[in-house]
């Protein structure tokens, strides 16, 4: 079974199959041995914040030292998010071998287990084996009869802030909706409660008296916000200063939930430093919420869904941004409460740009245009979410993308690549404008300069290029190199994935791209361990050394193998912008040569 494999399997049994009850939990995981019994959980339930929650919890105790299990739903961008151990993915060969281990028990269960019961017992598994020493936990739907309550007692049962959802399962009052999510409160825990509606927090709170379970209320009196901006906050909890990278007042509150659970884990023998929680909720990551996913232009992604999430939207937007209209990038599900989504967001909107997420359950992107202009608003229906979001990166202002986690995963997963075209077409155009003679005179002082470097009296073989188009031209340090004994390779693609570097004979020819490469078969290939020193090109370039390529990706697959090589980037200082779109693989260079600049990297 490969990983691919073992989604599609999963997936197969899709969410409309679930049916709340814990018994096929039980038995499948009773037939793989009952890894959860070896387990220590915080086990979380809420109608909302129930993920940041999980995310600063794993964080803080990362922090101290423990080796944590994170179980969430649903997933943004990749379907292994979905497990973690130590902030990382599950590999995809452990999620295929686990899964077909638990496949064969599933299939043989007359009521066959849906996704989310294959997930929770695939997780389990994977956290026994990873040797976890604790494992947070988070409720899928409801709780008491939500898979994950399979547990036995938790050392912390959290229920976050509480709202009317999944009324069809379970109830229309926000004391029915309480009764399921206290579900996970089991005698011998402790719970910590956020302080929510009365009619909610009476119905916890009487559980917690039958249960004999000792509980703690994060109450609203006890923070104070001290700055909070678009790069992060500062609040105090109970006299005490904490930093905080996830934005919003609703974030404070899910960190005040958070750290009355630090206290109800040390009262339980936990050892968690205060400089684990301070540094934890510092660093956190969880994307999609309020996450800004670029400054300039400003972009904001939020997977909000629902009118509480809108409601959290429009405060952060009112304290972050006042004043400001924004580009709403929108997409829903039909099945949700869309209407008072809008009637919360469209005070802070300039126009709408609609798109259909990826879901059966969407709302059409036509459907959702002629529902916000029947209310006064600018909107445009697009064909697809790229098309929306090249629209939305053209648009004035800031931009928001929001209504639904599905838009949120494919739009995290294609603004890297829209943006680095942006960039690269904005970039050429400046490097276009240049005029012959200025382009002359910055690639003669770059030539010059490049001789009195250390790196270039240490090398003996270096790596260039031939100018192309409005590219520096090297020539002139080509001439000194030869003239110094140096040994000059030159780059060439023989196809769509690999770059060669060949020491050249007597004849150049230009490549598919028009760029002048040396003729192959009159050429020697150069080892990449052999080179000393790389000159690279770039569309772009950042005063960090991150570099941005034409989008072949060449150079990125080519210096990781200059192992031995010190690499500099090569450009006209208008090539520089205030930061260019990376990605993992995209490699930072040791330095950067303009006509204006040297500047070395650590």
């Amino acid at each position: 079974m490969t990983p691919q494999e073992a989604i599609s399997y999963i997936e197969n049994y899709t969410w409309s199959t679930t049916r709340l009850g814990l018994g096929r939990t039980r038995a499948l995981l009773h037939a793989i041995g009952d890894p959860q019994k070896q387990l220590k959980f915080i086990h979380v339930a809420g109608s909302n914040g129930k993920g940041s929650t999980c995310a600063m919890l794993d964080a803080i105790l990362r922090a101290a030292g423990y080796r944590t299990g994170l179980y969430t739903s649903p997933y943004i961008q990749d379907f292994c998010e979905r497990m973690q151990v130590n902030g990382r993915n599950i590999p995809g060969e452990d999620l295929a071998r686990i899964t077909e281990r638990v496949r064969i028990h599933a299939d043989a269960m007359d009521d066959h287990p849906s996704q989310f019961e294959l997930v929770t017992a695939i997780a389990m598994q994977y956290f026994l084996e990873e040797r976890c020493d604790i494992v947070v936990l988070e409720v899928g739907m409801g709780g008491a009869l939500d898979s994950t309550n399979v547990i036995d007692c938790p050392e912390v049962a959290v229920i976050t802030n509480l709202g009317l959802e999944h009324t069809e399962y379970l109830g229309n009052t926000l004391s029915l909706i309480a009764e399921a999510k206290g579900g996970i409160i089991k005698p011998g825990c402790a719970a910590v409660l956020y302080d929510s509606e009365a009619e909610a927090m009476e119905t916890l709170l009487q559980i917690c008296r039958e249960r004999s379970v000792p509980y703690r209320i994060s109450r609203e009196g006890d923070l104070k916000s001290l700055r909070h901006d678009l790069n992060g906050q500062r609040f105090s909890w109970k006299g005490q200063e904490y930093p905080l990278s996830l934005l919003g007042a609703h974030q404070r509150r899910n960190a005040a939930v958070v750290l009355e659970t630090v206290e109800a884990l040390r009262s339980r023998g936990w050892t968690v430093p205060e400089e684990a929680v301070f540094s934890g909720l510092r660093d956190v990551r969880w994307p999609a919420r309020f996450e800004i996913l670029w400054r300039d232009p400003l972009f904001i992604l939020d997977g909000g869904h629902n009118p509480q999430c809108a409601e959290a939207l429009a405060r952060n937007l009112e304290d972050c941004l006042p004043g400001q209209k924004l580009t709403f990038l929108i997409g829903v599900l039909a099945d949700k409460d869309y209407r008072r989504i809008l009637q919360l967001i469209t005070p802070y909107a300039r126009c709408f740009i609609c798109v259909t997420p990826d879901s059966p359950r969407a709302l059409h992107a036509d459907a959702l245009d002629e529902e916000i202009s029947g209310m006064g608003f600018p909107a445009v229906s697009c064909g697809s979410i790229e098309d929306g979001l090249r629209l939305a990166l053209d648009s004035e202002g800031p931009v928001m993308a929001f209504g639904s986690l599905y838009l949120a995963g494919h739009v995290r997963t294609v603004f890297p690549r829209l943006l680095k075209k942006k960039q690269r077409s904005t970039v050429l155009k400046k490097r276009d404008t240049l005029s012959v003679e200025t382009r002359a005179a910055a690639s003669d002082t770059v030539c010059k300069k490049l001789p009195a470097l250390e790196a270039y009296r240490n090398a003996k073989t270096i790596f260039l290029f031939r100018a192309f188009r409005s590219e520096l031209d090297l020539s002139l340090f080509a001439e000194q190199a030869e003239r110094d004994g140096k040994v000059l390779v030159y780059p060439y693609c023989p196809d769509r994935s690999h770059m060669l570097a060949l020491k050249p004979g007597e004849s150049w020819k230009a490549d598919r791209f028009g760029i002048p490469v040396p003729v192959p078969e009159q050429s020697t290939v150069i080892d990449p361990a052999d080179i000393d020193l790389v000159l690279c090109p770039c569309v772009a370039f950042d005063r960090d050394g991150r570099r941005l390529g034409m989008g072949a990706g060449y150079y990125d697959r080519f210096l990781p193998q200059c192992r031995n090589a010190v690499k500099i980037l090569i450009a006209f200082e208008a090539q520089c912008l205030d930061r260019v779109c990376t990605e993992a693989f995209d490699l930072p260079v040791d330095a950067v040569i303009t006509e204006e600049r040297t500047d070395y990297f650590a």
